[in-house]
């Protein structure tokens, strides 16, 4: 299993990474807000826990997204 990470940076608004967390990790307001606030303060936070390959696809999926709204936002992902 692998941790979907998303980092922090000084570009990417808040309300866009709400928006990748319920869009792409399907969370809910609170917890899309729960995580983003984690990114926000401590300079990452886990997305999700997921297999290897719904994991890297998870990660595509979000750096597709940031490009097209031409923010910088890190996703990445690591051994749970």
């Amino acid at each position: 299993m692998y941790k979907v990470l998303l980092h922090n940076d000084d570009y990417t608004t808040m309300d866009f990474v709400v928006m990748v967390l319920e869009k792409v990790f399907h969370k809910n307001v609170a917890e899309a807000n729960r995580i983003m606030l984690n990114v926000h303060e401590q300079g990452v936070g886990v997305a999700g826990i997921y297999t290897r390959d719904v994991a890297e696809t998870k990660v595509i999926l979000v750096h597709e997204l940031a490009r097209k709204n031409e923010y910088p936002l890190k996703c990445s992902l690591e051994k749970a």
